[in-house]
């Protein structure tokens, strides 16, 4: 009896060691931890690239780094969601809420913030962007004011105001307020090697839904080469970090989503892009 007991402690040791060992997608299916975030998982979100996030897909984006209603109104439709450039554009916090207002309910309209001030996320949010993107998140302390302040009470701290962020979206026939925390997409944008170094705790943040690696600022802060094993590892752990705390991966980089000869064989581990093809074969006439 004795040597049954020591046999099978020994193989609930090696079980326990070899499960550690596995990657965390072979072990529940990517953004398990963003599904059981929802307070209404089984409702369909009007944030389409969210919703095609959690079905299993890859989203693209377009990017919108000045004021051109028209053209904005004419991508929008076409791409899983339209980036606005907030970082490292000129554009107004008014250039924006005019393009988003000019077709109410058109697209998934996301904003990539200067910072990771309240203001800025109560801005973006108030003039109805569906997502916000935190740049440069290096800490789970910073990560947790983006995703704090991105979503209103009780899974947050948003503050109610004025907006035009509900009329942009009744046409959804849902209510606001009751709704939009489960539609709302918050990515931790990570760029140094800190962040890689923090990947794991800051995507455990609750309401954090995507980590994403960003391939010219980790060379940037690394001064790593794209082709050394290093660089390679950098990614590895920003993905492996987002996996086994259940949210999404992606990388500023679109042809992470390649496959085939020249592609990667863990392709289908990233989700997130910047660029990419439209959804419909659409492309835009370039202004």
């Amino acid at each position: 009896m004795q040597g049954r007991k020591v046999a099978l402690a020994g193989a609930l040791a090696t079980f326990l060691v070899l499960t550690a060992a596995w990657p965390a997608s072979a072990q529940r299916e990517q953004g398990w931890a963003v599904r059981e975030s929802l307070t209404n998982p089984d409702v369909p979100l009007y944030n389409t690239a969210k919703q095609k996030l959690l079905d299993g897909g890859q989203v693209f984006t377009y990017t919108i780094a000045r004021l051109d209603t028209e053209f904005y109104c004419e991508v929008a439709p076409h791409y899983d969601f339209i980036f606005f450039e907030m970082q490292h554009s000129k554009m107004s916090w008014a250039v924006v809420e005019a393009m988003i207002a000019a077709c109410p309910g058109v697209g998934v309209p996301m904003v990539r913030l200067p910072d990771v001030l309240e203001g800025s996320i109560q801005k973006a949010t108030d003039i109805g962007a569906l997502g916000v993107i935190g740049p440069t998140i290096n800490t789970a302390e910073q990560a947790m004011a983006l995703a704090d302040l991105a979503r209103f009470p009780p899974e947050g701290r948003r503050s109610a105001g004025l907006s035009q962020a509900a009329r942009v979206w009744r046409g959804t026939g849902q209510n606001y307020r009751q709704t939009i925390n489960d539609n709302m997409l918050v990515v931790a944008q990570i760029e140094t090697p800190i962040g890689v170094e923090n990947a794991y705790h800051i995507a455990r943040v609750s309401g954090i839904d995507v980590l994403w690696a960003s391939n010219g600022d980790l060379g940037n802060f690394s001064g790593l080469s794209p082709t050394s094993p290093e660089w390679h590892a950098m990614f590895d752990k920003v993905k492996e970090g987002a996996l086994r705390a259940g949210k999404f991966v992606g990388s500023t980089s679109a042809a992470y989503a390649n496959t085939g000869p020249n592609g990667r064989p863990d392709a289908a581990d990233w989700r997130f892009f910047y660029g990419g093809p439209s959804m419909d074969g659409f492309q835009p006439q370039r202004r």
